[in-house]
């Protein structure tokens, strides 16, 4: 019964070294990044200790997740389907993801365009080249250069984190410690729905984090041109402090890798934005000018049918 038992028992050295558990670590703490929470944010919200989940983020001690690894192999099926999400609830979800599941970065776009024409999402095709969003994370430059942008266009200029406030009747902050991260992404996209059916010409600057809220990211591309303002780690940082934000991030001894991390997290869903501004290359003028003169030559290419 004891060797049995052994057997059928994994070696918690043996869960340390498995490839999966340190795959499934480096996700969790991608995602986290990607969010722009702490470890300990996450452990409160999950009601785990922050030991376990260090020990998750490292791929250390997880025995029960290779259990569930071993019988979703013995099953040939993933474990995306032993555990139900959305995409095994029924065969046509099924046959779909085996289609897009080994396509290239491009198809999947292409796929996702077609699916958004096919359902009638896409919105105004005029109203989508003239509506501007600025993504990237704060001190990128997105309120210093959508005002200008906004000006030299004629359009009218919003904050969506300041819409936010106003729906909440509180701070972005407030929002978080009181009602949590659920209440402020339907804020956010209660936010972003009012502005895009109100304005046909709009210069937006989105929150940083919108981009990890998927259903928000795809309203907003769909509806948006989309500008990526890029920043080097440095210049984010400073640009921060010299708005006088003393937040622990700002103020943290890890604060150059926890942006760093947040960066890395979020660089693949801000890279599906139509444009890309860097605006370390160069002053704020020079940065404005690349801005201006290429959004309005993707509107023009657009109109124009290029």
């Amino acid at each position: 019964m004891e060797s049995a038992t052994q057997t059928d028992r994994l070696d918690e050295s043996q869960a340390a070294r498995s490839p999966f558990l340190v795959a499934l670590g480096e996700r969790v703490r991608n995602l986290r990044s990607r969010k722009g929470m702490t470890r300990k944010a996450v452990a409160l919200a999950a009601d785990v200790s922050e030991r376990h989940l260090a020990n998750l983020e490292y791929g250390t001690g997880n025995v029960s997740v290779l259990v569930l690894l071993q019988v979703s192999q013995a099953l040939h099926c993933s474990l995306a389907e032993l555990l139900g999400d959305m995409t095994t609830t029924n065969p046509e979800w099924l046959l779909i993801r085996e289609l897009l599941g080994q396509r290239n970065e491009s198809d999947l776009r292409r796929a996702r365009t077609q699916l958004v024409d096919m359902f009638g999402e896409g919105g105004d095709a005029h109203a989508r080249r003239h509506r501007v969003a600025l993504i990237g994370l704060r001190g990128a430059g997105k309120t210093t250069l959508g005002q200008r942008l906004a000006d030299d266009l004629g359009y009218p200029f919003i904050e969506l984190s300041r819409q936010i406030e106003q729906f909440a009747g509180c701070q972005i902050s407030e929002i978080h410690n009181l009602y949590g991260a659920n209440a402020y992404r339907r804020y956010e996209r209660r936010a972003l729905e009012e502005a895009i059916q109100i304005y046909g010409e709009v210069v937006i600057a989105t929150p940083g984090g919108l981009v990890s809220d998927s259903a928000n990211f795809n309203l907003l591309l769909t509806h948006c041109t989309t500008v990526w303002l890029q920043a080097d780690p440095v210049d984010h940082m400073a640009r921060v402090a010299a708005q006088g934000d003393l937040r622990p991030m700002a103020a943290s001894r890890e604060a150059m890798d926890d942006l760093k991390r947040i960066l890395e997290g979020r660089a693949a869903f801000y890279s599906k934005a139509d444009l890309a501004i860097n605006t370390s290359e160069g002053t704020v003028e020079q940065s404005f000018t690349r801005l201006r003169d290429q959004v309005r030559k993707q509107m023009n290419s657009v109109q124009d049918g290029v």
